[in-house]
């Protein structure tokens, strides 16, 4: 798709969750849970879902960053 801010899904397998994980275009990654949001982590999208990183992350405005949530392994 034109957007990628967040992508879900659930798996037991360690491995399929980091190829899926890294695979997906998206700026943040929740496994085996459906709350990735928090005031601590850098929050944004890429491609059409914005630039950028809020929360104090500017140094990290020339790279991209995913953040990973691990739930329920």
């Amino acid at each position: 798709t034109p957007v990628g801010l967040a992508g879900y899904f659930y798996s037991r397998d360690v491995g399929r969750v980091w190829r899926v994980a890294e695979a997906l275009e998206v700026g943040m990654v929740g496994t085996n849970t459906g709350l990735i949001s928090q005031a601590v982590i850098p929050f944004g999208g890429i491609k059409e879902s914005g630039l950028g990183r809020e929360g104090g992350h500017g140094i990290e405005e020339y790279m991209n960053v995913k953040f990973i949530a691990f739930g329920g392994l």
